[in-house]
């Protein structure tokens, strides 16, 4: 196998289209692109001319000559996906642009929001000739989770900054950033001086946990942690306790295992990252000697990747365990993924229901130099319990409870098993069981589905109502929040598409003069941010600047 991919892998899709023999898959065409941990490159096809290696945003595409000793994994990993059954595969094909026609006028176009799905939408524009794509966002910074929601120590997989950076370089592109659209601008203001407004707001809040005790001091998002150890500015003033030894963590998607990492990382090992000065400060006075990770289904449910879950226990520093009440049962998997995934989980150490372990390898309880990750499976939240502050978490035991066709790939109900409550002690407890889009003055919304209504990317003035001309949605408040940071490169495509059909045949409004709008924004926001003033500012002395950047900024 001349090439494999790693834990670093982003699902970006520009390896699939750059490599000339089809070995990297999935690719976009095929049904299970959207919803696999990882791509994987077939070893038989692949040709070894290093094609992909230059086109990864994320350095991920590594000679197998090359693997670091803890990447060794991916190697069988790779050979395990591709398996000895592959099927013939034509070509995949390259998702074409619809090609803007001739115009009497520039075409320009408003983005609200800063993050991936924004950026690789304005890429899709600017690649046509004659067009502006204006970026706004009310924070003073851009990129959104990419910068605020990747794990400081995934440095791989913030060198996707490296291409963002060659998007802000193209001709037309630029940024009003502190500039809060509902708020400085109104959408309606947005909409009449532009052809086209595309919003890629995202998902912007956290599901809450529909149980007792969420408000109590101690109980706070994941997401919220993550903003606060990334230096987001809404939460440079967040506190986070870790004056307890126990932290405990309800969900168990990526968002969590990141969570629990940072938790269970030696903080000497952080500070070479580009984690918030204020974060490694506290992090270097915690108490936190281990980190629950629940999930309330089974192991072959269990929300994480592969990839994250190989790199976790590929951390010799961090004593990672498992408790599943009913066992692993690795012929329960549906793909070669999730099998793999679960022989992973089935050679982990074993912990009894409290987190003890029950192996001869007890050498990381409380007290220990390692701290201690234990992903528990059919457990769920009942109470937050405390007085003044959280003091623990009571949870119940749950079994799965099937649909007619006993399809345990896909299980109706976790159901509390009865007599099986018990507490955990935990002065942090933390909610990670997804995001949430929220609403945007005066832009369509769907509370249901949380999302903006829209057919392929065109806004709907409700779920299943009428085109509102030169109004567009990308990224997850378009489609929900799933997917990898490059899954919204397609997403992306589909919604530059549509805008683009519509100025083709006309349907864009006619907008009212730019410097009008420039007139107003400078006299509401006049320290509003454009690109100039943002790369000026990642100069400065002092500036914290992530390592990916540090070389393009």
């Amino acid at each position: 196998m001349p090439h494999v991919i790693t834990q670093a892998c982003c699902a970006d899709a520009s390896c699939v289209h750059a490599c000339p023999v089809n070995c990297i898959h999935p690719t976009p065409d095929e049904p299970d692109f959207g919803t696999a941990d990882m791509l994987y490159i077939d070893p038989v096809s692949c040709v070894d001319c290093g094609a992909c290696v230059g086109a990864c945003p994320v350095g991920a595409i590594v000679p197998h000559t090359e693997l670091a000793p803890e990447q060794g994994d991916f190697l069988r990993i790779n050979a395990e996906l591709t398996g000895d059954d592959r099927p013939s595969r034509p070509q995949a094909r390259v998702p074409t642009l619809v090609r803007l026609g001739p115009t009497r006028t520039t075409l320009r176009v408003a983005v609200v929001g800063a993050g991936p799905a924004a950026l690789f939408a304005a890429d899709a524009l600017l690649r046509q000739d004659g067009v502006q794509v204006t970026v706004f966002d009310r924070l003073p910074v851009p990129h959104g989770l990419a910068r605020h929601g990747v794990a400081p120590d995934h440095v791989d997989t913030r060198r996707v900054a490296e291409l963002f950076t060659a998007i802000e370089n193209e001709p037309g592109f630029d940024y009003r950033l502190g500039v809060e659209v509902g708020r400085d601008i109104t959408v309606a203001e947005l909409a009449a001086h532009h052809h086209a407004v595309i919003y890629a707001t995202g998902a912007g809040t956290d599901k809450p946990l529909p149980i007792p005790g969420t408000k109590l001091p101690g109980s706070m998002s994941a997401t919220e942690v993550v903003a606060w150890y990334n230096g987001h500015p809404d939460h440079t003033a967040t506190h986070v306790p870790l004056d307890s030894e126990r932290a405990v963590i309800v969900g168990n998607g990526n968002v969590a295992l990141d969570v629990a990492r940072i938790l269970a990382t030696d903080p000497e090992r952080l500070a070479a990252t580009s984690i918030a000065p204020h974060a490694l400060a506290a992090l270097r006075g915690s108490r936190v000697r281990e980190v629950v990770v629940l999930g309330r289904r089974g192991p072959q449910h269990a929300a994480f990747t592969l990839p994250e879950l190989v790199g976790l226990a590929a951390r010799e520093d961090i004593d990672l365990r498992v408790h599943a009440p009913e066992g692993i049962d690795v012929s329960a998997a549906p793909d070669r993924q999730t099998r793999l995934k679960l022989e992973y989980l089935a050679a982990l150490p074993a912990a009894n229901d409290s987190g003890a372990a029950t192996g001869p390898d007890d050498s990381a309880g409380p007290g220990h130099s390692r701290r201690r990750i234990v992903l528990r499976f059919q457990a769920s939240p009942v109470e937050i319990v405390g007085t003044a502050r959280a003091e623990g978490l009571r949870v119940v035991r749950t079994e799965l409870s099937f649909g007619d066709d006993d399809d345990n790939t896909a299980p109706a109900a976790a159901l509390p098993v009865a007599g099986t409550e018990e507490f955990l002690e935990a002065g942090l407890v933390l909610g990670s069981v997804g995001y949430r889009g929220i609403p945007l003055p005066g832009v369509p919304f769907d509370p249901e589905s949380a999302t903006i209504p829209n057919l392929s990317g065109r806004v709907l003035d409700a779920p299943g109502g009428a085109e509102v001309p030169g109004a567009y949605t990308v990224g997850w408040i378009k489609r929900g929040p799933r997917g990898f940071i490059g899954s919204n490169k397609t997403c992306a495509r589909e919604t530059v598409n549509a805008l683009l059909a519509d100025a083709n045949s006309g349907h864009l409004p006619v907008p009212r003069p730019a410097a009008e709008f420039e007139a107003m924004l400078r006299a509401r926001r006049p320290d509003a941010v454009d690109l100039a003033s943002w790369r000026e500012r990642e100069r400065e002395p002092g500036h914290r600047t992530d390592p990916a950047r540090a070389a393009v900024s």
